[in-house]
């Protein structure tokens, strides 16, 4: 068996198998110079050195065409066939181009053909099974690093393989890839059957109303699928309870009342929604690794995060990320080495320059009021009152500020830590109302978490008896203390904008950052297209 996701090949089964609807023996080359195809690759300086040491290490033998690889070239065509269906651009993989070269090969020189289906082949492959895009080229805040296969690896597995095996084993395994697959599916064919209907009129509607825009607000939730909900134009408990349901798969306050906010949402267009489940399927092969038996995953789109143990959620918080307008929150892979009880906040240089310089101007007495100090570069304190302040601006400022563990320190009482580049972490906030928000973009880039003391006593369950007594000795000094995670825990800094809810049914969230729309823009012109299934 392949398990493909680890990156670690075998053999699938020894059987050929010919494909229906496949290519026909008669319409493969078959024999292929040695000579010839050795030419064409030592001639073709676009050729990799990963196949070209898989063609050098089988005495240039070829791998598509010939009759002994009809199977395997009828596979790759079935499997290119597919490609929409997994949301990839067919047009990139040139299938009739390649259909059109494998009938025409002869018993002559079929290096051309050879070496174009190897190309479309490593092409389709690492699109499946890690993402047709880079991600930091196309966002830099996506610092998002798939799991690329060599190239060698996969031309030697598919060559000792059963040929469809090896297909299916490349598509991602994650249960939420198989979720937005469906996800797509079903919005295609509501495309071909209308979609959600016709929009709702822009009126506040809410229990105990009685109108024809009730009538339709039934009719774009039936179709929405929210249950056959009938066409009375009372607001009832019937719609009370679908309203209700909506909200909470859209991310928006549940109140069961259909306001501005809830309209906007509603009236988003089925291919708006498609669009978002072909970007999430994206995301999703940049994801197609082994997560860890234990992980984190920070959805900033959801101003969440889930710890997960053998696959499976055991705690979850609300959390605040960046703002919108900066200092947004990048998208990274890291590991949570471990946690600072009592912080001191180092506030950094962009923060110093541009927000406490000025503040500072004005009133220099206002670092002792929120328990900080002002240190020069010997790392002495420094009196603020004794500083011209007008001498400095924001990139010539020499003094670093931090602020003392407290209650009110910036970062709360804990931070835990996964040491990167960005200097971003997890931490406690003294300010809790900000949990009470539907969007909660107001950091400086970093994510505070809701429950942090509760997260603190997840993580530390598996090194200490009793992690909540261990976590408050710890907090009760009131003293900086670095606590290590016995085991590292992977953590996941995502941004999903469609996901499966706790009910079964897809969820949706706005696109706060706009990266939505920046890699679909990418996927469109790397040829991935909205395909609605006709009713």
């Amino acid at each position: 068996m392949y398990f493909f996701r680890t990156g670690l090949f075998g053999v699938a089964t020894a059987a050929a198998i010919t494909l229906a609807g496949g290519l026909t023996g008669s319409s493969v080359l078959a024999n292929t110079s040695k000579v010839d195809l050795s030419a064409a690759i030592l001639a073709d300086t676009s050729i990799a050195a990963d196949a070209r040491q898989f063609y050098l290490n089988r005495n240039y033998e070829p791998l598509w065409v010939g009759t002994e690889n009809q199977s395997r070239a009828s596979a790759l065509i079935d499997a290119l066939r597919n490609a929409p269906d997994q949301g990839l651009p067919a047009v990139k993989y040139r299938i009739a181009e390649l259909e059109a070269a494998l009938r025409k090969a002869r018993d002559g020189d079929g290096s051309a053909t050879e070496l174009l289906a190897t190309r479309i082949f490593l092409d389709y492959t690492q699109d499946l099974s890690s993402g047709v895009l880079e991600p930091i080229k196309v966002d830099r805040e996506i610092a998002v690093k798939p799991p690329r296969r060599s190239e060698l690896a996969l031309l030697e597995a598919i060559a000792k393989s059963s040929p469809a095996g090896f297909f299916r084993a490349l598509v991602p395994k994650h249960p939420e890839y198989t979720h937005l697959l469906n996800e797509k599916s079903r919005l295609e064919r509501l495309i071909g059957q209308g979609g959600f209907g016709e929009p709702v009129p822009s009126v506040t509607m809410k229990p105990g109303t009685s109108s024809k825009h009730v009538v339709a607000l039934r009719a774009r939730l039936s179709r929405m699928g929210y249950g056959d909900l009938g066409t009375e134009p009372a607001y009832d408990e019937t719609v009370i309870n679908a309203v209700k349901a909506f909200q909470d798969d859209y991310g928006i306050k549940v109140d069961g009342v259909v306001g501005p906010g809830t309209l906007k949402v509603l009236n988003t267009p089925v291919k708006a929604r498609l669009k978002q489940v072909l970007v999430n399927l994206e995301r999703e092969r940049w994801m197609n690794r082994e997560r860890g038996r234990r992980h984190i995953v920070v959805n900033l789109a959801n101003f969440s995060f889930n710890l997960y143990d053998n696959n499976r959620v055991s705690f979850s918080s609300n959390t605040v990320i960046g703002k919108i307008s900066k200092d947004r929150t990048p998208e990274f892979h890291d590991e949570m080495t471990h946690m600072v009880v009592n912080p001191t906040w180092h506030v950094p240089r962009s923060i110093t320059g541009k927000e406490y310089l000025p503040l500072l101007k004005k009133d220099p007495g206002f670092l002792a009021r929120r328990n900080m100090v002002m240190v020069g570069s010997n790392g002495r304190a420094v009196n603020p009152y004794n500083v011209n302040f007008s001498r400095y601006n924001a990139r010539n400022f020499p003094f670093n500020i931090k602020q003392r563990p407290s209650n009110n320190n910036a970062l709360g009482l804990v931070k835990f830590m996964f040491p990167n580049k960005y200097n971003i972490y997890l931490h406690d906030t003294p300010s809790k109302s900000l949990f009470n928000r539907d969007v909660r973009a107001f950091s400086h880039g970093c994510v505070r978490v809701e429950k942090p003391f509760e997260f603190a006593y997840k993580l530390l369950e598996r090194q200490t008896a009793n992690p909540k007594g261990a976590f408050q000795s710890w907090l009760n000094t009131g003293r900086e203390q670095y606590v290590n995670l016995e085991t590292p825990v992977p953590v996941y800094l995502d941004y999903r904008t469609a996901f499966q809810g706790e009910t079964g049914k897809m969820n949706y969230r706005n696109d706060i950052y706009g990266r939505d729309k920046t890699i679909f823009d990418a996927l469109s012109k790397a040829g991935v297209a909205l395909d609605p299934v006709q009713g």
